[in-house]
């Protein structure tokens, strides 16, 4: 069975957690979807992480190469697309709306933050990992306050989070790795509340602090591994990752036309699937939730009546579950006779050489 984390009091009736990834924040039609999506969640009091919009992560990094290397005016251009797309975005979806102004004003205010650091950078010409996790963070920091106003001008309950209050990490930045007592207690302190007075919290994924509250990265596919961590520190009912894929399937549907949905999946079969190359998610991604029991679904944000993968410790036995496959390889065999009865010859330092 169950149960909670560590020093962390039941937040009342079951929730669940709802990851929405780049794609389904991609733009004001993706993000006005997954409003509709976590609307039809209430009752199952929702706690929303999102990604950063589409793509904005890796321009953010390209920022930060660009500044470090004293490209200041190609980073400052990429400051300022990104500054363009973001207020457009809010905008669209929010442009009429009381939040509006407040959402624009800090929104430009994190974009004024992040001018500063890559005239930083540039002077440095040096980007360590802990000012690669201050830029790259920033994607999720600017997101989350988005979806949220875009919540709640449609009438949901939805309160912004700073994911950095609740996911406290290590100081190994880029990879920070999660205090799962502190974060469990801050779960306690941040989240439970709001969810008692009906609140939807909204955090961004990927992104948390160290005690000292530095910022920190957790590393890439960040964001499940965030829905992970809170869904277990919250003892959720399930955790949600909605994407753009209806969810794990057979084999790959660009080389099977036939491939089907696969509806329930063990984790090591998921984990198996993963390191032959599935793309959907990582499952160590998901790992803290699965290990305390809590099923994981992967759902298809443009099709939010599909049914999904559900991935559990058990799982119906097939005798095939799926086949992965890897295009560009090359399968070299070699055979020899025995060498004077001398077994692993081919494996002698000069054979190897002469192989290269």
């Amino acid at each position: 069975g169950r149960h909670g984390a560590v020093g962390l009091e039941p937040a009342g009736s079951p929730m669940i957690v709802c990851k929405f990834g780049g794609t389904s924040v991609g733009d004001s039609a993706a993000i006005a979807r997954t409003v509709g999506i976590v609307r039809s969640k209430l009752e199952r009091e929702p706690v929303v992480v999102v990604s950063a919009l589409a793509g904005t992560t890796n321009r953010l990094i390209e920022l930060a190469e660009h500044a470090a290397k004293g490209d200041l005016i190609v980073a400052l251009a990429i400051c300022e697309e990104l500054r363009a797309r973001h207020l457009a975005t809010i905008t669209e979806l929010i442009g009429d709306h009381a939040s509006h102004d407040d959402v624009a004003a800090e929104t430009g205010a994190m974009f004024d933050e992040l001018a500063h650091l890559a005239e930083a950078l540039s002077v440095l010409a040096h980007l360590t990992p802990r000012s690669h996790d201050a830029v790259a963070s920033m994607g999720e920091r600017l997101s989350a306050p988005i979806v949220a106003a875009a919540m709640a001008k449609a009438g949901l309950p939805a309160v912004f989070v700073d994911a950095r209050r609740v996911m406290i990490t290590s100081e190994d930045f880029g990879r920070g790795e999660p205090l799962t007592d502190d974060i469990a207690i801050a779960c306690r302190a941040a989240l439970a509340p709001l969810l008692r007075e009906g609140k939807v919290p909204v955090l961004g994924g990927y992104i948390g602090s160290t005690r000292a509250g530095v910022t920190t990265t957790l590393g890439r596919g960040g964001s499940d591994y965030s829905a992970s961590l809170f869904g277990a520190a919250m003892d959720a009912e399930a955790i949600e990752i909605w994407t753009d894929v209806d969810g794990m399937l057979t084999a790959d549907p660009r080389v099977v036309s036939g491939a089907q949905l696969i509806g329930h999946i063990r984790f090591d079969e998921a984990a198996e699937l993963a390191n032959f190359g599935a793309k959907v998610l990582h499952p160590s991604t998901i790992a803290p939730a699965v290990k305390k029991g809590i099923p994981v679904f992967v759902f298809n944000s443009r099709k939010p009546e599909g049914t999904g993968t559900r991935i559990t410790f058990d799982a119906p036995r097939t005798p095939v579950r799926a086949i992965a496959g890897k295009t560009r390889t090359v399968v070299v065999k070699i055979r020899s006779p025995r060498m004077l009865a001398t077994p692993g010859a081919n494996a002698d330092a000069k054979v190897k050489h002469w192989l290269e």
